[in-house]
């Protein structure tokens, strides 16, 4: 597997131990998909390898995070160490704001 996972009450608990790359990013948002339809978990929380994801890390998060949303399920992506939120809600908004990544091919100037 391109992740590993452990299951805490409502909890999926996805955790990406390196960088993906062009070859497992599928790989990984397929085992992602697949572990939210198999537990059916209230939230999901992804921990990454660094905070500024590279592309294709980013990617797979996303992917996952559509997922998640159109499942109505709450979705979490943190740093190392599970410390750094890096989707944090807004709570006013109930609305996901993804801070700006060093990393991707979109850059505001």
């Amino acid at each position: 597997m391109v992740i590993s996972h452990h299951i805490t009450e409502d909890t999926l608990h996805v955790e990406i131990p390196h960088e993906l790359d062009v070859t497992n990013r599928s790989a990984a948002a397929f085992q992602i998909e697949a572990l939210v339809h198999t537990h059916n978990p209230r939230q999901v929380t992804i921990h990454l390898p660094t905070s500024a994801p590279s592309p294709m890390t980013f990617s797979a998060l996303a992917r996952a995070h559509r997922m998640c949303q159109s499942l109505g399920i709450a979705f979490t992506a943190t740093g190392p160490g599970g410390r750094t939120s890096l989707m944090p809600v807004d709570a006013t908004a109930g609305t996901v704001r993804p801070r700006r990544l060093e990393h991707g091919t979109r850059h505001d100037h």
